[in-house]
């Protein structure tokens, strides 16, 4: 591999060019309604949420075949449902086919939590549509949802049925809506807890989750909202964010962050600057929507997040609109939150303030399961514990354990593979679906990181028990550019890609990776968030994956200053230290 430029750190907010003065950009508040492309017509024709009626009353009873395109391709995500890759398809064709070709008549399922502890009823009936709809697949997302493969159109309505009878939904999970929420994992229990967000979710999706109002949006919605000083749901990446903080005269309250998203565009959120009182914490919230919803840019849907709006409006502007147009009042100015405290994957046995506690347990990358889920229900019922929450880190964490059922409980985790004392690599690894499901993926990304761990701990092995590695190191796998794992904001980023490299014959493509070094959100150990950085030439194959992480981690314990974390120094390293 050579090494030809270096890229500083990304910036935090994408180039966007100006709307042109002739141009309608197709802000609804600004232009008109009239759709100005295919997707803003078939939005606007017949939102997607009427379609779950069709696939009940249709599709359900008449299979796949009778599904027409539209539905199929475009209002099926309203409800949680992506047809998922055909088996066999290398990555090298994903771009070169079309979404048909690369289609199977099976569905990816999207189950949004919303921060909702999970009682064992609820993990019994994941566990059950894994095993007996799934082909025993599920995985706890980064968004803290749970994905299932292998779905076919008949079995939706008795999915639903299963779900709704304990409090779980699919509604507007995916598609040009309101997304899943990412909550607090502890939520209400913690000993250091600033505020409970559990009411301010709870309100907003009584309110508008389902809304047709807020059905049509620009494009996908995403939402944070915390009231623990780790930090824990990653505002920083998220359309909007209410994170905790205690105002000085006002008391406990919310921040409120803006804009954030990464993909191919990456950029970090900022602060608005406003204190949110409880009261009125889903208020704003839905005054936020609202101005993506009829601001947005809906022209082009590579521009239409509302981190782009952001960026030509900048913070007093977004500030200015939402008080006056849209609250009709303003906003008290807030504190930024506080350095983290501690990290947000809350992996570990951690004091509750009612005397019990919690315990985070890592998965690997998010993969459990139909058995897994069961049993674990199994378990938490054992050891007299409660509830369960996924985290924004593909975690676990079981709530309300009495101190007499911590030791059991921490053996039956890791009889299930679910370990509440990981090495390094295994806590902080997160990948995406990839190319064995996802239709825009180029590379595997589950298979290659789990068999990188194994192999990370075997060869780390030395100093993790010497204590020379004493603080993770993020590494994530993205399957393409889109970054649902976060690559640009890990330790070790890694974009999947083919790559060319020299074989005995010549030339040879293989799946691999383009490497960004040094990105993070605010830690205990990062006071600040910041895009990674990439070094041009710098790419890995799959296979070469385990060899270089060992040896850019070893080049880092060896020049480290003292203190100094992984990131800091990535960003600091001379290119050659790099490679």
């Amino acid at each position: 591999m050579t090494v030809t430029e270096t890229r500083a750190a990304a910036p935090t907010r994408p180039a966007t060019r100006p709307p042109r003065a002739d141009r309608s950009n197709g802000q609804w508040k600004v232009d008109g309604p009239t759709p100005l492309n295919a997707n803003e017509e078939w939005k606007q024709e017949e939102g997607g949420l009427a379609v779950r009626e069709r696939i009940e009353t249709i599709y359900a009873k008449q299979g796949f075949d009778s599904i027409p395109a539209q539905d199929l391709t475009g209002r099926f995500r309203w409800w949680g449902l992506y047809t998922q890759r055909k088996p066999g398809i290398d990555g090298g064709r994903t771009a070169q086919l079309s979404d048909d070709e690369l289609s199977d008549r099976y569905f990816m399922l999207r189950v949004r939590t919303d921060g909702q502890a999970l009682s064992p009823e609820a993990l019994r009936v994941l566990g059950g549509i894994s095993t007996e709809f799934a082909r025993g697949s599920a995985d706890i997302s980064d968004r803290q949802n749970i994905q299932y493969h292998w779905i076919e159109i008949e079995d939706m309505p008795e999915i639903w049925r299963r779900l709704e009878s304990v409090g779980l939904e699919t509604t507007t999970a995916c598609g040009d809506t309101p997304r899943g929420f990412l909550g607090s994992p502890v939520a209400g229990i913690a000993a250091d807890e600033i505020i409970d967000p559990t009411p301010v979710i709870l309100e907003i999706k009584r309110r508008w989750i389902g809304d047709p109002e807020l059905a049509n949006l620009p494009r996908k919605f995403k939402t944070a909202i915390t009231g623990h000083p780790s930090l824990d749901v990653v505002h920083e990446i998220n359309d909007v964010s209410l994170v905790g903080v205690v105002h000085p005269e006002l008391g406990p309250g919310y921040d409120l962050w803006v804009g954030g998203g990464l993909s191919t565009a990456p950029r970090l959120a900022e602060r608005i600057g406003v204190f949110v009182c409880e009261e009125e914490a889903a208020e704003v919230w839905h005054a936020v929507i609202e101005i993506f919803r009829d601001y947005g840019f809906r022209r082009l849907r590579n521009k239409a997040r509302l981190k782009f709006l952001l960026a030509e409006w900048g913070v007093e502007k977004f500030r200015h609109v939402l008080e006056t147009e849209y609250l009709g009042h303003a906003l008290p100015d807030g504190p930024a939150p506080a350095p983290a405290t501690g990290p947000g994957d809350h992996v570990g046995i951690h004091l509750q303030k009612d005397g019990r506690y919690y315990v985070g347990a890592a998965p690997t990358v998010g993969r459990v399961g139909g058995p897994v889920l069961r049993g674990l229900a199994d378990l938490i019922e054992e050891v007299g514990a409660g509830r369960v929450r996924l985290t924004a880190h593909q975690k676990l964490v079981v709530l309300d354990v009495p101190e007499s059922g911590l030791d059991r409980l921490v053996e039956g985790l890791e009889e299930l593979g679910l370990t509440a004392r990981p090495s390094p690599f295994r806590r902080t690894t997160m990948a995406c679906t990839g190319i064995e499901f996802c239709k825009l993926a180029i590379v595997d990304t589950k298979d290659t990181a789990a068999s990188a761990i194994t192999e990370l701990e075997r060869r780390l092995a030395d100093v993790v028990a010497d204590g020379s590695l004493d603080t993770p190191i993020q590494l994530n796998l993205n399957g393409c550019p889109n970054s649902c794992a976060r690559i640009q904001t890990a330790d070790i980023g890694l974009k999947g890609q083919i790559v060319t490299v020299d074989g005995p014959d010549g030339p040879v493509q293989q799946p691999g990776f383009q490497v960004h070094l040094g990105g993070g959100l605010a830690t205990v150990d990062r006071d600040e968030a910041g895009l990674g950085r990439t070094v041009r030439g710098l790419k890995v194959t799959a296979a070469q994956l385990p060899d270089y992480v060992e040896r850019v981690v070893r080049t880092f314990l060896a020049q480290r200053s003292d203190g100094e974390t992984f990131a800091a120094w990535a960003l600091r390293a001379e290119d050659g230290d790099l490679l």
